[in-house]
């Protein structure tokens, strides 16, 4: 199997090209600073995983920028703070602000030219159309939570993206999804009968950060610790 087999490449968003859990962590800080200890990157990212899992599952159909008031309020009990709902609200907005990884715009762009490129994303329309002006590419469909009423790992995202590329002609033998999270991503991936690519980004740290643990581990076709690292090995393919 080689990269230039495909014709699509069909991308989960935050985690893989937005750096989701820098942004998390910055856009929580109002609450975090008001812990009463010093409470870790991981602790804070395995925490909002929980929380967020258990909600999107509770309320498949809420918007994901209305869905994270409520992860912020869970927090905010589990860790023991007064948390206004105001603020809980602006935590939702935040995620227009989070940060895209350094190589994503560049790399999108390249990959631009010779395939497909696609989104399947757990946020909302609003929040991705934010983080869509940082990564400088026009790609070809945005599906999304909103537009399912259903937030990855559930099958019906997956069915929802195979059912609509095969109308714009790609057919499910031409497509690699290309994700960090083993959890919403590879492990439906596999369920589904898609080739899939790791962009390894947690890559030198521990655990699973603001994902959960996948269970089973899943398979994936390649792995790269970057978007750049992709683009790389595709013009080696190319040049050989």
């Amino acid at each position: 199997m080689k990269l230039t087999d495909f014709k699509a490449l069909t991308f989960d968003c935050y985690g893989t090209l937005i750096d989701w859990e820098s942004g998390m962590v910055e856009a929580l800080k109002p609450l975090t600073n008001r812990v009463g200890r010093k409470v870790s990157r991981d602790e804070i990212l395995q925490a909002h995983a929980r929380h967020e899992a258990a909600q999107q599952l509770q309320t498949p159909t809420k918007a994901y920028r209305d869905l994270l008031p409520i992860v912020y309020k869970r927090l905010a009990e589990e860790w023991g703070v007064s948390a206004p709902w105001d603020e809980c609200v602006a935590y939702g907005r935040s995620v227009r602000d989070w940060p895209a990884f350094a190589d994503s715009a560049a790399a999108l762009q390249y990959l631009k030219k010779h395939y497909k490129l696609v989104i399947l994303s757990n946020v909302d329309n609003e929040s991705f159309a934010g983080g869509n002006k940082k990564l400088q590419v026009e790609f070809d469909a945005i599906y999304t939570a909103e537009d399912v009423g259903a937030y990855k790992p559930s099958d019906r995202n997956f069915e929802y993206m195979a059912a609509n590329l095969k109308t714009l002609g790609i057919e499910k033998h031409q497509i690699l999804h290309t994700a960090e999270s083993l959890f919403h991503d590879h492990g439906p991936a596999n369920r589904h009968g898609l080739a899939s690519c790791w962009i390894y980004r947690r890559f030198g740290q521990e655990g699973f950060g603001a994902t959960m643990h996948p269970g089973e581990m899943p398979k994936y076709d390649f792995r790269f610790d970057s978007m750049a690292e992709l683009v790389k090995a595709h013009q080696a393919e190319l040049s050989s």
